[in-house]
């Protein structure tokens, strides 16, 4: 078991720093809005501050809403447009646009996880994700990578789903129980 949990934090550590690399890269292709960063490396958030970057840690009580993270996000439900870094809220993690790095909670949905995305919890959505999920339910529109858990579905899917039920709707054999793989090159859905 410990070694398990070790190959997890070294595969999770991994992810992370390739996601920072990749977002280096990025940043000229994506344009943000001008906002005002926050003045504290350490943000508790008791409600939606739509015009703040919060470069740290932001611990949300009971909720907390803002423009871009860049840390670490804890809390019950934390909801941001731009994410970088780990995301651990019980109740959900919401990023609207871009995440680069890792959601944990019972719902995670985001954007775009085209940078590398890890998500962990009961249901896991992204409209896009180049990276892992892992839960009961799991819902994309384009996957590159895994799907691990009890209901996967994609559109379409560059990679493999393990669980009960795996469907890939834009794939030649759009059903399969136990695994389904795909090899579907796409452009952005």
């Amino acid at each position: 078991m410990k070694k398990v949990m070790v190959g997890l934090c070294i595969v999770l550590a991994a992810a992370a720093a390739f996601a920072q690399k990749q977002s280096a890269e990025n940043v000229e292709q994506q344009p943000k809005p001008q906002v005002e960063k926050a003045t504290w490396p350490v943000w508790v958030a008791f409600n939606s501050t739509r015009d703040i970057d919060v470069i740290g840690f932001r611990m949300t009580l009971p909720y907390g809403s803002c423009e871009s993270v860049t840390g670490f996000d804890v809390g019950f439900f934390g909801r941001c447009r731009y994410f970088e870094g780990f995301q651990l809220n019980i109740l959900r993690n919401d990023v609207s646009d871009i995440l680069a790095g890792v959601q944990v909670g019972i719902y995670n949905s985001s954007g775009r996880a085209d940078l590398v995305g890890v998500q962990v919890g009961l249901w896991n959505e992204a409209h896009s994700i180049r990276g892992v999920q892992v839960g009961l339910i799991n819902v994309a529109d384009a996957v590159t990578g895994v799907q691990l858990g009890i209901i996967n579905r994609s559109e379409a899917l560059y990679g493999f789903q393990g669980g009960i039920v795996n469907v890939i709707r834009e794939s030649e054999m759009p059903f399969c129980p136990i695994l389904n793989v795909g090899f579907d090159t796409f452009t952005e859905l």
